[in-house]
């Protein structure tokens, strides 16, 4: 008959299984464990829980384009405009659009070009994922929704035709939509064969290396006022479309990078609570950065306001939030320190 120290044993390492478990349930349910897991996100829909999905075609589609099929069972469903968050091997996490059918729940599809002076992400995804390879998957979350509208008007600059392509194949049949589809070169367009494919006379292909710059003033000329404009692509040609189009319409745009500073961003202080340490965070400088200067193991990733990993509590100050992420009661006491900053001269963070 075991002892009293054997049975004490077997209860402690019982217990120790118990609370492994529970920890692991917690950090599925919420990827920014400890932070909690709140139930009412902007989207009105709860924040689905991580997957891992192995790499079951890894494919050259385009010069400097890899596309990537992932596999599995039930897979959440999603919209045209969706997106996924894979975290790579490295702990990086990078924001792909879905750019394959919407109705099948075996697998998910995404592209991404390699950017040569980027961060590492599009590199990882060309030169270290394999067919066979695991990768975790965060989402499918859609910023990017095609609404209803009597007429579309699509603008698509290279990589940016990946959210556009599902919602061309879900217009429905008869819809008054256009297309213009820009890259440097044919052989660097993604999908151009199947672009090709579609109503000759609503498509209109640029390569610059050919023709030149497209000319988004004729595009938008006599635009009807309820014609809905989407644009995904480079920075420089999201502005270029929302200079030229006219006035009292809505253009919707896809970034996939950190807005832009505003002219008046001023210079303030972070004071680290816990850490006992101030910080001034300078004009065009993040918080994130400046925090890392005094606490080198401050948790990041995408450095874009999209991932949440460097999600922080804020105790005192107000926020100007600047990220695509948090839900409305996050939004209360917590921040993105990547991008996000205070509308006074002084922050308190619980670091």
């Amino acid at each position: 008959m075991p002892g009293p120290r054997t049975v004490v044993a077997v209860a402690v390492a019982g217990a120790a299984v118990l609370v492994r478990r529970a920890l692991r349930r917690r950090i599925e349910v919420s990827p920014l464990w400890p932070l909690p897991a709140l139930e009412v996100p902007v989207s009105g829909r709860p924040r689905p829980r991580a997957l891992r999905l192995p790499v079951a075609r890894h494919e050259r589609v385009a010069d400097g384009v890899v596309q990537l099929r992932l596999e599995g069972m039930d897979l959440p469903r999603w919209e045209p405009g969706a997106h996924l968050d894979l975290v790579l091997p490295s702990g990086l996490v990078r924001q792909y659009s879905l750019c394959g059918d919407p109705e099948d729940t075996s697998s998910y599809t995404v592209a991404t070009r390699l950017v040569e002076d980027g961060r590492g992400g599009s590199r990882e995804v060309h030169e270290r994922l394999r067919e066979g390879m695991e990768v975790e998957v965060r989402g499918p979350r859609n910023r990017f929704p095609l609404v209803a509208a009597p007429a579309y008007v699509f603008v698509a600059g290279g990589i940016g035709i990946t959210p556009v392509l599902p919602m061309l194949r879900a217009l429905p049949e008869g819809a008054d939509w256009r297309l213009l589809y820009g890259g440097r070169t044919r052989a660097s367009m993604p999908f151009l064969e199947e672009i090709e494919k579609l109503d000759r006379a609503r498509v209109t292909v640029v390569a610059r290396d050919e023709d030149g710059l497209p000319d988004l003033d004729a595009l938008f000329a006599g635009l009807a006022p309820d014609t809905a404009v989407y644009c995904c692509g480079p920075d420089g040609l999201m502005a270029a479309v929302e200079a030229r189009v006219p006035r009292g319409r809505t253009v919707h745009l896809e970034r996939f990078t950190a807005p832009a500073s505003g002219a008046d961003d001023a210079s303030f202080e972070v004071e680290l609570r816990r850490s006992g340490r101030t910080v001034t965070v300078p004009a065009g400088t993040s918080v994130l950065a400046a925090v890392r200067a005094e606490l080198p193991d401050t948790l990041y990733s995408c450095e874009q306001g999209f991932c949440g990993t460097c999600q922080q509590r804020v105790l005192e100050g107000e926020i100007e939030h600047r990220d695509e992420l948090l839900t409305d009661a996050e939004r209360d006491d917590s921040m993105l320190i990547c991008v996000s900053r205070t509308r006074g001269g002084r922050i308190v963070l619980d670091l």
